[in-house]
């Protein structure tokens, strides 16, 4: 008695296979052996395996518990391997109901590439998520480790070729993405947060300079120069020249390495929309207006746009008005902006939003707005930190009256390069060092306030406070891309593939953010608990089969929070060649 897989066509031409329980019968007059079918459980992908589970279990009552579980057991089945399958499973099945396969398949398509690059890309983002490495690496880690649906063994050259087809394809694919995602989670786009960060490269020199369009983007037929990669002049033809990975100021307070600019657009609920690259001496406050102008055409609704003070120049502000778009940016309360003195000095009284933020709203023009916040938790460390530094500033400059004049200079230039005690420093008309009294009472007004402004005319004053806020969440976007995706180091060279690198990091991250948002968990706690449902290899004389383990509580209710299925019991069966 055995099983066997039936294969027979349909009237479609395409082939189904049929599981059947068969036993062999002897005809003595046929001189022959005869397969006799007891029993047919259907197409082999329907099979009820709760049904047979039921059945086999109500079998061994009727043998002693050593024989049921000898049979039960399966002694002649061997072990081949268990690989983790819950992470995959999950990323896999959000990737699936935000359409970003249908998207992808669709580029596909049109473009006639037969390569199962829609499921590669998918398991270098899974890779981003669950264990982040090279391109090489993950080409083994998908063969070896995990288990993915619908991928087979692949190699790194498919996976670079695989990342050039999505950097050929990114504008219409994050175009297609962004509207799933949209319609799908039902995404509040009124509020829209941008900030930049810049991620380095252990490099020797910088990528030679090539010539480039406005929005950082290498022009056709233009071949590198030779050079330094430090010239950004313009060529005849009105173009910078700038090679991508270049010197620029670093966020990561690495001037001495090259890097790139990156920017990320967010909603207020932390899920990111889009990404962008460019060259590393980009400067910030022109990056705005482009990225306005890229999402112009997105069919989206009135937008404030969110950002820091990095953006707040007159030209972007004027740009983000256009339209029915408005914003709220950061401004420095050390500024000598009239209007920001005036906004700064006004009399008024706060409003409580919540326990540790208030406002006040001042209006100093027609068109734009300026709220003040106000920390009282943040006023009292930044009351505390001063203390600190006047003590420091007065040990220092303790007993200087009776140094010689050209030492006095020498202490004062050593003060002059550390900008938190300089800001309280007052040198006399006879050159005499002071703490500046009068100074420490203008910054203790300021203690635990920012300020922001708004063009908006309608936005309550406390809506522009918590929404400047949630800035935050780009904040921690891009911390999760750096320590959780790895977003850095870069293991690729050519700019094409280091541009790709950063669409699958941000299209991992959009996975991740949907998962934390529906469970209210973070993502390093419901990877841990994903990585323990695996999927187990077992073969034997009749073939090879792959099955999950039992999910625990924490799984199951993982996966009713996220509204995905349980994956099914048997994975794949293959059976043994006749």
């Amino acid at each position: 008695m055995f099983l066997r897989e039936v294969k027979r066509e349909n009237r479609n031409g395409t082939q189904v296979s049929y599981l059947q329980l068969v036993h062999n019968d002897w005809d003595p007059a046929a001189r022959t052996s005869r397969t006799k079918i007891l029993y047919s459980f259907g197409r082999t992908d329907q099979v009820d395996t709760a049904a047979i589970e039921r059945l086999i279990v109500s079998l061994s009552r009727l043998l002693d518990p050593t024989a049921a579980l000898r049979a039960t057991a399966g002694s002649d089945l061997s072990f081949l391997d268990s690989r983790p399958w819950g992470g995959t499973d999950v990323l896999d099945g959000l990737w699936s109901r935000l359409g970003i396969d249908t998207a992808m398949t669709k580029l596909l398509a049109k473009r006639r590439v037969s390569s199962p690059f829609e499921r590669v890309l998918f398991g270098l983002v899974a890779n981003r998520a669950l264990a982040p490495s090279s391109k090489l690496a993950a080409a083994d880690w998908i063969n070896h480790d995990v288990h993915i649906d619908g991928l087979p063994d692949t190699s790194d050259d498919v996976c670079y070729r695989a990342m050039d087809w999505l950097h050929d394809v990114r504008e219409h694919l994050e175009h297609a993405v962004f509207g799933q995602v949209a319609n799908l989670l039902n995404l509040e786009v009124d509020l829209l947060f941008f900030d930049t960060t810049s991620t380095y490269f252990e490099l020797e020199d910088p990528d030679e300079p090539v010539a480039r369009d406005e929005h950082g983007h290498p022009l056709p037929d233009n071949p590198a120069t030779p050079g330094d990669g430090k010239d950004d002049s313009k060529d005849d033809g009105g173009a910078n020249r700038v090679g991508f990975r270049t010197y620029g100021k670093s966020k990561d307070s690495r001037d001495d390495l090259p890097q790139i600019v990156i920017g990320m657009a967010v909603t207020r609920d932390g899920i990111p929309v889009r990404v962008w690259c460019w060259p590393g001496n980009t400067n910030d406050s022109a990056l705005i207006r482009q990225v306005k102008d890229d999402m112009r055409d997105w069919t989206l609704s009135k937008i404030v746009w969110v950002a820091d003070r990095g953006f707040s120049s007159e030209h972007n502000r004027r740009y983000l008005r256009q339209g029915d778009h408005a914003y709220i940016i950061g401004e420095k309360l050390r500024s000598d902006s009239p209007q920001i003195k005036a906004a700064v000095s006004r009399q008024g009284c706060y409003t409580d939003i919540t326990d540790n933020m208030r406002v006040k709203e001042v209006k100093v023009s027609d068109t734009e707005r300026f709220v003040i916040c106000h920390n009282p938790d943040a006023a009292q460390r930044d009351a505390h930190i001063r203390e600190q530094l006047i003590a420091q500033l007065e040990e220092l400059i303790a007993g200087s009256d009776s140094l010689p004049v050209m030492k006095r200079g020498e202490l004062r230039g050593k003060i002059s390069t550390k900008p938190g005690l300089n800001r309280y420093l007052r040198v006399t008309p006879g050159g005499l060092l002071r703490v500046d009294k009068s100074k420490i009472k203008t910054e203790a007004n300021l203690d635990g306030k920012y300020l922001l402004r708004c063009s908006d005319p309608h936005l309550p004053a406390a809506d522009i406070a918590l929404g400047y806020k949630q800035l935050l969440e780009v904040e921690r976007g891009w911390r999760d891309m750096k320590q959780i995706l790895d977003l850095r180091p870069v293991y690729h060279r050519l700019e094409e593939r280091i541009r790709a690198h950063v669409l699958l990091c941000w299209l991992a991250l959009l996975l991740i953010r949907l998962i934390e948002t529906r469970t209210g968990r973070t993502w390093h706690h419901v990877r841990r608990d994903l990585d323990r449902l695996h999927a187990v290899t077992f073969t034997g004389p009749t073939g090879t089969f792959r099955q999950r383990t039992d999910p625990t509580k924490p799984q199951i209710d993982l996966y009713a929070r996220l509204d995905l299925p349980l994956p099914k019991k048997i994975i794949e069966i293959s059976t043994a060649e006749c």
